[in-house]
């Protein structure tokens, strides 16, 4: 990968760097010829276009003494054979000739003086409106240096672009490298720690701190490995779970069975009423994995439809009167506002609804309450079970909806609890885009609050 990367910095700073010594040769030499053409290197460069506006003004080159005057050039020779001293400047000796020849101005020749052609065609032409009106001379006679300079100069050109693209392309390589390096160590150290991980190696974790992406990066991968870890745990806390739920079931049943064939236990119903308790046990074990497989994998069906639950309620209530009474314990429904119609799965809701009360009652004293209550709270259908009972610990609130989760294993184990049922409810929750919270009331108590959608 580092090798990949630094020839993509190889290609990048060969394609900047021809891109840019094209167009700074392409520039360079325009401007060369343009400054060579237009008398840049005598310092008539700009005299040139001073005269091309003076004549596009004027349309004559009558006075235009006075510009040369004016600019430091020097003074007109004013007659046959006779010549004005120069002025200052590097290119105070120059002339200023029409087409055919004859002096408009000049310091080194006579004002009659014919300019052959052939000497015209060295000079510096002024063009107006694209014709040439005059040509500027220097008191060689010449106004360029000539081909052979230019290609010098040019050349000295192209040989300083191409040492600073040398140069810059060095400096970037170097820059390159480092920057691979920068970016492959942290590459690097993450491919390692997921081979690890692929190994099954689940506490593998990495400490990437730059570059900001790669750091993100390096801290999702950390996440992620913890999910992996938490996950692996659960799974295993989860098969010895199993395993230990369906041994007591499977362990009584099979010590009732023997007992049976030794004569031990008469045949009759009592015994075999023992025998299908454990059964049915087992049963609800097995029935409850499986709904939680389902959710697990996506793949629980929910048979929604509208439903007044409200009645769905107050229904499920109504089956456990008779418990509550045999109980002693007072158990009542109340509507806090009109519920609206909602987009549920009725018998789910019930078995969340048939969970909670079974908890409730399980663990409400005699003599004690269990209330539902239901509203609408913020847009949202809210249906809260509260016991009086002795409330949940506060150690064990966080993990109240784990698998076989027990705060009270041996009391959950004597009622045929099979530590899932709030996990299922919780899960039921969460398929229909609601949820299930527990909270202690202030007063003793726990409350479980469902939230469901409009």
């Amino acid at each position: 990968m580092r090798l990949r990367i630094i020839l993509a910095f190889l290609i990048v700073i060969t394609i900047a760097l021809s891109a840019v010594f094209i167009f700074a040769q392409q520039a360079t030499t325009e401007q060369v010829r343009a400054f060579l053409g237009r008398g840049g290197w005598m310092g008539t460069s700009e005299l040139v276009p001073q005269l091309e506006e003076y004549y596009q003004s004027l349309g004559s080159w009558n006075g235009v003494e006075s510009l040369f005057q004016n600019t430091g050039r020097g003074r007109q020779g004013s007659g046959a054979g006779k010549n004005q001293p120069a002025g200052s400047g590097p290119a105070a000796n120059i002339s200023l000739i029409d087409p055919d020849g004859h002096i408009i101005y000049s310091t080194v020749f006579a004002a009659d003086t014919i300019v052959p052609e052939e000497r015209l065609s060295t000079g510096i032409p002024i063009e107006v409106n694209g014709a040439v009106q005059a040509y500027l001379l220097p008191v060689s006679g010449s106004a360029s240096p000539g081909p052979e300079f230019e290609e010098a100069l040019l050349t000295i050109i192209q040989q300083a672009t191409i040492k600073a693209a040398w140069i810059s392309g060095l400096i970037a390589l170097v820059l390159a490298l480092v920057l691979a390096t920068i970016l492959i160590r942290p590459v690097k150290s993450l491919t390692k720690a997921a081979n690890r991980l692929a190994m099954g190696k689940l506490d593998t974790r990495v400490n990437v701190k730059s570059p900001t992406e790669l750091a993100t990066l390096g801290k999702t991968f950390n996440q992620m490995a913890q999910s992996l870890e938490d996950a692996e745990k659960n799974r295993k806390v989860m098969t010895a779970d199993i395993a230990h739920e369906l041994r007591t079931p499977l362990a009584v049943q099979r010590a009732n069975l023997e007992a049976l064939q030794d004569g031990v236990f008469p045949l009759n119903t009592e015994s075999i009423n023992q025998v299908l308790s454990q059964n049915i046990l087992l049963t609800r074990l097995v029935e409850d994995l499986r709904i939680l497989a389902l959710v697990d994998a996506g793949e629980l069906r929910l048979e929604k439809r509208p439903t007044d639950l409200a009645s769905l309620v107050k229904e499920t209530a109504e089956r456990f009167r008779a418990q509550a009474l045999e109980n002693k314990i007072t158990l009542t429904v109340e509507a806090e506002s009109p519920l609206p119609m909602v987009e549920v799965d009725p018998e789910r809701i019930q078995q969340v609804l048939y969970n909670l009360l079974q908890n409730g009652l399980r663990y409400t004293p005699s003599g004690g309450t269990v209330r539902i209550c239901y509203g609408v709270l913020e847009g949202q259908v809210v249906v809260q079970v509260m016991d009086s009972g002795p409330g949940i610990d506060a150690d064990a609130l966080p993990f109240i909806f784990d698998r076989f989760y027990r705060a009270d294993k041996a009391r959950d184990r004597e009622r045929g609890g099979t530590g899932l049922g709030l996990t299922i409810a919780r899960q039921l929750m969460l398929a229909h885009g609601g949820d299930l919270t527990v909270s202690n009331q202030n007063g003793g108590g726990a409350v479980f609050k469902l939230v469901l959608p409009v």
